[in-house]
């Protein structure tokens, strides 16, 4: 799961335009899920402009492109279909369009410098192509020439012998011959029958052929147990297009097809657990759950942790609520920050994700796959770092229409641990507390 993200595009056999038009299409496969508020997309929009910069500057280019391309392609175009549309501020839609206004150059920029590269990788591959094709025909030729070698070496060898065995044999003497000729009777000799003096029946009776006449022309039938039932063709040898259209990711902060190539790893401070328990105490002596957002910043493909921002809420002892969430997306404004998940305190329960936790996690890691719960048990010193399954939960509880804590089946199982989430004992980690 902690492969490295690089679009399936990255094959430079393929022809240049055709690289290009598929990153396109990459960028053009988002759609639009009503379930979540619009206002939710807009801020996510921030976040992708931040994701693909990232991307930009270090250089990788094609997953620039796609998450720029996902951002144009659903402001311009899909976000109009969404039904809570008109819920969205004036403001965030004024800060949209000045966002829109400065990706569509900059994604036209990269779109040039996708396509000399491509071209430029192209015509490399199709040299390097040449060169091993003309390798492969010398050592065709070699090898035909050392076999012809061998067998002229072994024919010669053969022909030497055989000179050498007939000067070697005794003088022949006719006495020696007549010891091995065995007389044969003329009765042991079987001739023939002349065609024309045989009857039209034995000309044509065999164990093989049918009686043949000019009017039925009856042949021998072939044997039919020998014929496979169904024409089989191994399914390798069938071309698969480049990009699977069916499959539309829903993820608006991932440069791939949903998590195809692997999830991006995200790193954990390891300083951050001990001091989001230290600045929860308080509410945990009390029973009562507390929260923050963990977020941070792309680096060389790793989504890296490095603030937990703890807002304004309400506690009960097994729910929590935000509360003045602009105040968030404020400071991540001003800090570039990217959301990659969030923590919560379980002050008497065990560590797991209840039907509240998986409803909330889920808008998480709808919209970026990578996305992580963590939830700290202290009572029972335990700390999990959880996501929904990619093959199963994800997809049931965004289905799911039922709100407040209720049932849902415990298999197929709808959560897991994140496998693709380390700590790093030298990360730092910079803790922000709104409520105060």
């Amino acid at each position: 799961m902690d492969r490295v993200h690089n679009p399936p595009t990255s094959n430079p056999s393929m022809e240049p335009n055709l690289r290009l038009k598929c990153l396109t299409q990459l960028g053009d496969s988002i759609e639009i899920d009503a379930t979540i508020p619009a206002r939710r997309y807009f801020r996510s929009g921030l976040e992708m402009i931040r994701m693909a910069n990232c991307y930009s500057e270090e250089g990788n280019f094609e997953s620039a492109f796609i998450i720029y391309m996902k951002f144009i392609v659903l402001f311009l175009e899909k976000i109009r279909n969404h039904p809570d549309l008109s819920s969205v501020s004036a403001v965030d839609r004024e800060v949209n369009k000045q966002k829109l206004k400065e990706v569509l150059p900059v994604a036209e920029k990269i779109k040039s410098k996708l396509l000399t590269r491509f071209t430029e990788e192209h015509e490399q591959y199709k040299r390097e192509a040449e060169q091993r094709r003309f390798l492969e025909e010398k050592a065709r030729r070699e090898e035909i020439a050392r076999q012809e070698k061998e067998l002229a070496d072994k024919l010669s060898a053969l022909e030497l012998k055989g000179a050498t065995n007939y000067h070697k044999q005794p003088p022949y003497t006719a006495k020696q011959d007549s010891d091995f000729i065995v007389p044969i009777s003329p009765s042991d000799i079987s001739y023939p029958k002349d065609p024309d003096l045989l009857d039209e029946e034995e000309q044509y009776s065999t164990e093989d052929y049918d009686k043949i006449s000019p009017v039925t022309q009856k042949y021998p039938v072939p044997d039919r147990s020998l014929k496979p039932s169904k024409l089989e063709i191994p399914t390798s040898s069938i071309l698969k297009p480049n990009i699977d259209r069916s499959t539309k990711p829903l993820s608006l902060l991932s440069p791939s097809l949903h998590n195809q190539l692997g999830l991006r790893k995200v790193i954990i401070p390891s300083k951050l657990l001990s001091q989001f328990m230290s600045l929860a105490q308080k509410n945990t002596d009390q029973n009562i759950e507390t929260c923050g957002i963990l977020a941070g910043s792309l680096n060389k493909n790793q989504l890296q942790i490095t603030h937990l921002l703890v807002p304004k809420q309400n506690g009960t002892p097994d729910s929590c609520t935000t509360m003045s969430e602009e105040e968030i997306f404020d400071f991540q404004d001003q800090h570039d920050l990217i959301t990659f998940g969030w923590i919560h305190t379980h002050p008497s329960q065990t560590s797991f994700l209840s039907s509240v936790d998986l409803h909330t996690h889920c808008s998480y890691q709808r919209m970026m796959p990578e996305a992580i719960a963590i939830v700290c048990a202290p009572r029972y010193k335990e700390t999990g770092i959880y996501m929904l399954t990619t093959s199963y939960g994800l997809d049931f509880i965004a289905n799911c229409r039922s709100t407040g804590f209720h049932p849902h089946p415990s298999e197929p199982p709808l959560f897991t641990t994140a496998e693709h989430a380390m700590f790093d004992e030298l990360a730092p980690i910079n803790v922000v507390d709104l409520r105060r």
